[in-house]
């Protein structure tokens, strides 16, 4: 199955996705009353800002255009570099989800307005509920894509060197507008960062003890 797999990277893609979405699904359907409530200070500082709709939705665009464009433009070595960490932290997400429920209470109580952006943020809100948070997804996600442009060496070529301050710049807005929309609590933002930080070291780590099998057979 591991070697089917590795020569077709997109159907591992597919059926990880039906997998994520069929557990997502179960979550939000079965958890709907979070054991812990998560809050901080900081939180009731920041306002909400109905725009920060825009890159958090581009969040569902980048994920797959970054995998494909690794796939077909780059060593297929780093496709799998962020393809494996990546569902690997999703799944400790869900997993987390599962033993620690957890959810927030800081959307306002109504979006007024009817503007587009007004209309998508209540839609949001009725498909998503504010439950399953920390870590957040979001959070982990766009930092573990962030450090792919960083790491993969096509980028270093000069017509596409500009995607690595394009992927901060863009990581740095997701995550901020998971707090401007309510979505998330800083606690959330915080531990979805050091999720990134822990499966990327622990992938890193793998890598050099397989080079070093490799150099010691």
């Amino acid at each position: 199955m591991r070697n089917w797999f590795s020569r077709h990277p997109i159907w591992f893609m597919a059926f990880y996705l039906v997998f994520y979405l069929s557990v997502f699904h179960w979550l939000e359907v079965n958890i709907t009353v979070p054991e812990v409530w998560v809050h901080c200070h900081l939180d009731d500082l920041i306002p909400f800002c109905k725009y920060a709709v825009i890159p958090y939705l581009a969040w569902f665009i980048w994920i797959p255009f970054t995998l494909f464009y690794l796939l077909w433009k780059a060593p297929r070595a780093d496709f799998w570099r962020l393809c494996l960490p990546l569902f690997a932290g999703m799944t400790i997400a869900l997993a987390v989800y599962v033993i620690l429920p957890n959810g927030l209470d800081l959307r306002p109580y109504r979006v007024y307005g009817s503007d587009i952006f007004a209309r998508i943020v209540r839609q949001l809100y009725s498909t998503d509920t504010a439950t399953n948070v920390c870590p957040s997804i979001h959070v982990f996600n766009s930092v573990t894509l962030m450090m792919a442009y960083y790491r993969s060496r096509i980028f270093e070529e000069p017509r596409r060197r500009w995607m690595r301050p394009a992927s901060a710049v863009l990581c740095l807005s997701i995550i901020a507008s998971t707090v401007l929309l309510k979505q998330h609590s800083c606690i959330d933002v915080v531990m979805g960062i050091l999720l990134a930080m822990a499966v990327d070291s622990a992938a890193s780590s793998l890598e050099r003890s397989e080079y070093r099998i490799l150099q010691n057979p």
